[in-house]
């Protein structure tokens, strides 16, 4: 004989199974620790990125108050740098002569000497051999602080040199040759102070 309730007990059966399966989706503990692993992923990442960022612009801030420094020391030194050398050459244009001017003071000396030793002497020859030493001792001093005569007598015009002053028609002398020197030229090193005046042979 067929029990009329089978078939609804199965089919109650069916629908505990089913509902019990939905509940255990529902509550799965494994995706639950899934999702919360991806998270905290998430938030550690974030966090990291942060403290690079951070990290770096440390950095760039500590690289530029050392090369502000080194700018600002740099422009202290330059300008100290500039101010001595504006003493020093202020001191140069001020005392450059010191040297020259000592060693002409010793000639002074010798002037004021010889004023002494001829105020009573009547004989010209020790007037001519008190003036020749002071002379000598002045071309001398003059020497020393690099004072150069320049030659010229006897040589070809050089316009760099010389100041033709007075041009002589002559047979004597080559053309453009210097037979008279009319005013000494000086030199120091290789600039010219002054230029020799002179008397230049020309062709008749």
């Amino acid at each position: 004989m067929t029990n009329p309730f089978k078939g609804e007990t199965e089919e109650s059966e069916n629908k505990e199974n089913n509902i019990k399966e939905d509940n255990k989706a529902e509550v799965n503990p494994d995706a639950e620790v899934i999702v919360d692993e991806n998270s905290d992923n998430d938030e550690s990442t974030e966090k990291e990125d942060n403290t690079s960022e951070l990290s770096e612009l440390d950095k760039l801030k500590s690289d530029y108050e050392k090369l502000n420094n080194q700018y600002i020391r740099l422009a202290a030194d330059f300008d100290n740098y500039r101010k001595r050398q504006a003493q020093e050459r202020e001191s140069l244009l001020k005392y450059g002569a010191e040297d020259t001017l000592k060693k002409l003071i010793e000639v002074l000396d010798n002037f004021d000497r010889g004023e002494k030793a001829i105020a009573d002497v009547e004989d010209c020859e020790k007037v001519k051999e008190s003036f020749n030493l002071v002379h000598k001792q002045l071309n001398d001093a003059l020497s020393k602080v690099g004072l150069e005569v320049i030659e010229c007598e006897g040589k070809e015009f050089d316009p760099n040199f010389h100041e033709a002053v007075m041009q002589t028609p002559t047979s004597e002398y080559p053309e453009h040759t210097i037979i008279a020197e009319l005013q000494k030229g000086y030199k120091l090193g290789d600039r010219v102070l002054r230029p020799s005046l002179v008397n230049v042979a020309t062709a008749e």
